[in-house]
């Protein structure tokens, strides 16, 4: 009768052990899924920028008129445009451009001569605080209400999701706003319909202050996430890993929030992707609405003046916020979901 050899372990047998070559695959394969993002990144930053810079350009606006004055002589305006650099070639401009951006200067302001970067720094916390409570009413209502549906599909609750996702996402956004103020301002007296609060002076009159604004601009968030939630969490839950963890024994909550949330929130964060800029979009109609002095009022306004360094560095601002939350939701999707980022 012979006797099984036993198992060693690596560190048994004297070999090295494989665990700090797993880690650093890891290590690897998530520095290049960051580096595959920056590559697609970087140049589109480029593109949206250079392109914001001709809008400026072909907009004819020139500031050495306007400046100078009505008495204006020729010469006069030709060494205006000199000092500016604007009668270098479009190309010189824009390195220019770039140059004082990556430094932090957007330029100056041609109607009141105030630098642009310290306009934007006054108003982008105004609209930063509207955007991020609306994305996080639109998140945590649209997940709550995407699970819900997923665990009670087929049932009553499950037909109101459906239904309230469909009214809700052929809405326009301005009908939504007049609807909240026209609930909680007037009939209600619950809320303030305009004007804005500085959180430092007054948190509970901040929040406030921004409720309707937030809930305005999540609607749409809370519709699309929870449709695409639902449907991607009901496919999931057909796939045979699924059925496997639920013939192991596994709890149904373990089953779901491990296993089936996991694997099937790629089309809910995709579509949060697409939807942030429309968030950021949102904010000049809602800011204009709800009289606030935030980043989109501003970029409005200084459009109807022919403010162009104001508008570009709006613009520019905005487009860098578009790409870092694309950047965490590409990130969130590596993370959620390995084999998608070993495929890319």
């Amino acid at each position: 009768m012979t006797l099984a050899s036993p198992v060693l372990t690596p560190r048994e047998a004297g070999l090295p052990s494989p665990a700090p070559a797993i880690r650093r695959k890891h290590w690897i394969s998530r520095l290049r899924f960051l580096g595959s993002l920056l590559a697609i990144i970087i140049p589109v930053f480029l593109l949206a920028t250079f392109i914001t810079f001709l809008l400026g350009y072909a907009s004819g606006l020139d500031p050495a008129a306007g400046i100078a004055g009505d008495a204006a002589t020729p010469e006069m305006i030709a060494r205006i445009r000199a000092d500016y650099g604007l009668d270098r070639p479009v190309l010189i401009q824009y390195l220019d451009w770039m140059g004082g951006i990556v430094r932090g200067d957007f330029g100056t302001s041609w109607f009141n001569g105030v630098p642009v970067t310290q306009l934007i720094l006054q108003r982008l916390p105004i609209s930063l605080s509207v955007a991020s409570a609306a994305l996080l009413i639109g998140v945590t209502i649209g997940s709550l209400l995407g699970i819900g549906a997923t665990v009670w599909r087929g049932s009553l609750f499950d037909r109101c999701v459906t239904i309230f996702a469909s009214i809700a996402s052929a809405l326009p956004p301005f009908v939504v706003t007049i609807g909240l103020i026209l609930i909680f301002s007037l009939w209600l007296n619950l809320l303030p319909s305009a004007g804005y609060i500085p959180f430092s002076e007054d948190p509970g009159g901040w929040l406030r202050i921004i409720a309707i604004p937030a809930m305005a601009l999540s609607v749409d968030i809370i519709a699309d996430l929870a449709r695409q939630l639902r449907t991607g969490l009901v496919a999931t839950l057909s796939e045979n890993y699924v059925t496997g963890a639920i013939v192991r024994g596994l709890s149904p909550r373990r089953v779901l929030f491990v296993h089936v949330l996991r694997n099937g929130a790629g089309p809910a964060l995709s579509m949060l992707a697409l939807r942030v800029p429309m968030l950021i979009g949102g904010a000049v109609v809602t800011e204009s609405i709800f009289t606030m002095p935030g980043l989109g009022k501003m970029a409005a306004d200084s459009a109807l003046r022919g403010d162009v360094p104001v508008v570009q560095g709006t613009l520019v601002v905005s487009i860098l916020l578009v790409l870092l939350c694309s950047l965490v939701i590409n990130l969130l999707l590596g993370m959620l979901q390995p084999a998608a980022r070993r495929r890319n």
